[in-house]
């Protein structure tokens, strides 16, 4: 089944907290746990081959063939001496096993098919047989994973991986089926399979005259023996796929290409230097350009892998940005679907986690007002994204740039959201606040800031959160009041005046620059 946990918090444990910089960057890696948490990928883990269209219109064992009226009669065939009669009664169990509805799975285990279906694997001189025995293993390797181990328990994984090698384009694909249900049951049933050299022979059957619907299963089986993280696959193994992937991700197939990008987003998640392997085979241009693909199954992807990136160092995150990333992650924070939105932001924020120069880039690319949008419409999820992308660039960012984001309009929605119930979202906020006014308060000018936040509401809700039952937060709420609004009435008629919103930052003395908010 798909990993549930977050991607980039696997990596915590070797990455190096060395500065402001990857401090932000481990809680955002943190933070970020909600957004692989109990949530199934869109990509499947495991799948069925159904009957063809002709095959599904009865499907009761008489239906299928007069000869086997039982199930009992169908065992029977399968272990008949003549092969004719395995080949109509293995025919019969594939086909019942791959109607859509209530396949009898458990009854044909229970009836003793499966060691059977693996001993008919062998018949190299008979590839229909080998081809409706490896289709029946397939389906019931689609059940449970009891199911699935049943199927491993009488030596199917080495004899499919053989297949793979088989001359009949037909068995091949089906072993390459088969293998990708085993693989997707887990980590172990995965590395079962990589332990019998799988790889190197799944690869060489990607060629140019690969049929389209047999590329669309050698990928998948691919990106499922790259999957799941607790642990991870043989980094070692999993990275000779690398190249190939590289190829699939220019496929016209929508299939392919999502199923590429999956492969891809496992092999990202993880450490810094498993990262740079895969940016070193070549593939960020076309993943990026991918990030303005209109189908969902492509982006959704696309989007996780390039989010993975960026939680890396910064020149990864910067191979992210030389080829265009933010433009199109700017344009996904304005996507119909939450989600994409979600995770555009969640990208973001790790970028606004790296240097002022990935700051700048971040704002020379018009994120801001999207952003803030975001931050002030959109689904609460990607608000608290947005969220952290803001308290990130608050963290990192110049006076110049905290002030481009003050006067993007951050301030009110900021405020607006610190009556939230999610007490890591609202010391999120906090501290994006406590920044900015920080910053004013270095150049005089802390009182214009706290006009905005107060006339957005701010200050009531800071002080309804002197009350609240968190010690962080209140802590926080009570020290931004003492700091920057308990001034007295004398210096408050002194302060600058708001002018629509905007109000000016005076320059330090050793700067000449005006910085408006």
């Amino acid at each position: 089944m798909p990993s549930e946990e977050d991607p980039s918090n696997g990596r915590m444990a070797n990455f190096k907290f060395t500065n402001r910089l990857d401090e932000a960057r481990r809680r955002r890696n943190i933070v970020s746990i909600e957004l692989r948490k109990a949530k199934k990928d869109e990509q499947l883990s495991k799948r069925r081959n159904l009957n063809t269209e002709e095959e599904v219109l009865n499907l009761s064992c008489e239906s299928i063939s007069p000869n086997f009226s039982s199930i009992d009669d169908i065992v029977a065939g399968m272990n008949s001496p003549d092969e004719t009669v395995q080949l109509q009664a293995t025919q019969t169990c594939r086909k019942l096993l791959s109607r859509e509805k209530h396949p009898p799975i458990e009854t044909m285990i229970n009836c003793g098919i499966v060691p059977r279906c693996v001993e008919l694997l062998d018949c190299n001189h008979n590839v229909a047989l080998q081809f409706e025995a490896a289709w029946a293993l397939t389906n019931v390797a689609s059940g449970t994973t009891e199911q699935t181990q049943v199927v491993i328990k009488y030596g199917a994984v080495p004899r499919l991986v053989m297949l793979l090698k088989s001359p009949s384009p037909s068995v091949a694909e089906q072993a390459v089926w088969a293998l990708g249900n085993i693989a997707g049951d887990g980590p172990s049933t995965r590395d079962l399979i990589l332990g019998h050299d799988a790889m190197p022979l799944l690869l060489d059957l990607i060629k140019p005259d690969t049929s389209v619907s047999f590329m669309r299963n050698i990928v998948w089986t691919l990106s499922n023996l790259c999957r799941n993280k607790n642990p991870p696959p043989p980094f070692e193994i999993v990275q000779t796929a690398l190249p190939a992937l590289n190829r699939l991700l220019t496929s016209t197939d929508k299939d392919i290409l999502a199923d590429a990008c999956w492969a891809l987003s496992y092999l990202t998640d993880g450490s810094n230097d498993k990262i740079q392997v895969v940016l070193d085979s070549g593939i960020v241009s076309k993943l990026v350009e991918l990030l303005s693909s209109q189908e969902g199954t492509v982006l959704t992807p696309a989007l996780r892998t390039v989010g993975n990136i960026v939680t890396g160092d910064d020149a990864q995150t910067d191979s992210i940005i030389i080829a265009g990333g933010l433009t199109h992650l700017g344009n996904l924070l304005c996507h119909p679907r939450k989600n994409i939105v979600k995770e555009a932001a969640w990208a973001i924020s790790n970028i606004t986690a790296g240097n002022t120069e990935q700051i700048q880039h971040v704002i020379s690319a018009g994120i801001l007002t999207p952003l803030v949008q975001v931050l002030k419409s959109g689904d609460f999820k990607a608000q608290k994204e947005a969220a952290w992308a803001v308290t990130n660039l608050t963290s990192g960012g110049s006076i110049q740039q905290l002030a481009d984001l003050v006067q993007a309009g951050v301030l009110p929605p900021l405020c607006d959201l610190l009556v939230t119930k999610d007490w890591d979202t609202i010391i999120v906020i906090l501290d994006g606040l406590n920044n900015i006014l920080h910053a004013a308060e270095k150049l005089g000018q802390v009182e214009q800031i706290a006009i905005i936040v107060e006339e957005a509401g701010g200050l009531d809700k800071l002080e309804a959160l002197q009350h609240h039952e968190n010690e962080r937060i209140y802590q926080k709420s009570m020290t931004m009041i003492d700091t920057f609004f308990s001034g007295d009435g004398e210096q408050e008629e002194l302060a600058p005046a708001a002018n629509d919103g905007q109000l000016e930052f005076k320059a330090s003395e050793d700067t000449s620059t005006n910085f408006k908010f």
